[in-house]
């Protein structure tokens, strides 16, 4: 019988109840929750997780059980007294290569505890570029399972056996896939619906209608000789809608040429105009 004062004890009714002393681990046990949106991870080190996931809002949301993580050490999946997972590259070369046949088994687990039609994705530079767009898309489904590579990666075979997509957080190469991953989750767990609590703060950030977010300030109106646009401070609701807009326009339009033109190309605008404050 379970000790009523244990504080890892929770009662698994669509969310955990959890006291926000417990560590960052204890967030992680526990019961599948129905209908949580769940995201499992492969990886040779689960004790890299929560890490910052279980910090701020994505932390308390997990508490909450708005959203449910689970690792899943490929090392169990070993074979031998060293439980190895890798092998030498085929036709020779540097480095280690994650094995077909290992990473099948933790892939069958992790699939099998995961919801039906929840997708199955190698952190990989040479994947798709992760967005926004896609975020919102695994906010809007069951889960992800995601698979974190090391040493030369994974054996190809098992792209192609499981369907596995590819994703790239940029044009960069990681020592491994679990800081990719950490990223992917919380950008796809704050478009969770009550995680972040101000929904508004979602609708009017960058990449929100395709253009980067417009300049923000705050207290004191003057800081070391830089004021505040006299607009922000009008109280003039529609103006400061319209500088915000143009603002956001004008950034984009410098910082990210190819997010301006794709912008212009999907509301008819002409990308070598000036956008008007």
């Amino acid at each position: 019988m379970s000790n009523p004062e244990d504080p890892t004890r929770f009662r698994a009714i669509g969310r955990k109840s959890v006291r926000l002393s417990l560590t960052p681990r204890d967030l992680m046990e526990g019961e599948v929750l129905a209908r949580a949106w769940a995201a499992h991870v492969i990886t040779l080190f689960p004790q890299a997780f929560p890490g910052v996931l279980g910090q701020s809002l994505t932390g308390k949301a997990l508490a909450e059980g708005l959203w449910q993580l689970h690792t899943h050490d490929l090392r169990d999946h070993g074979e031998g007294p060293h439980r190895k997972v890798d092998d030498t590259p085929a036709g020779g070369g540097p480095g280690l290569v994650l094995r077909p046949d290992i990473l099948a088994r933790a892939i069958t687990v992790a699939q099998n505890m995961a919801a039906p039609g929840t997708p199955l994705i190698y952190l990989s530079p040479r994947g798709a570029r992760f967005d926004q767009a896609q975020a919102r898309a695994l906010a809007a489904g069951p889960g992800a399972i995601l698979i974190c590579g090391r040493f030369e990666g994974l054996d190809d075979r098992v792209l192609t056996h499981f369907n596995v997509q590819e994703v790239s957080l940029g044009d960069f190469v990681l020592t491994g896939g679990e800081i990719a991953a950490q990223a992917l989750i919380d950008a796809t767990v704050r478009l969770i619906p009550r995680v972040l609590g101000n929904q508004g703060s979602i609708e009017e950030e960058s990449f929100s209608e395709g253009l980067l977010e417009h300049p923000q300030y705050t207290k004191p109106a003057v800081w070391e000789g830089h004021a505040i646009p006299e607009v922000l401070l009008s109280g003039h609701h529609a103006k400061v809608v319209s500088w915000r807009k143009a603002m956001a326009a004008r950034l984009t339009k410098e910082r990210r040429p190819d997010l301006w033109r794709a912008y212009c190309a999907m509301h008819g605008l002409n990308p070598d105009e000036e956008p008007k404050l």
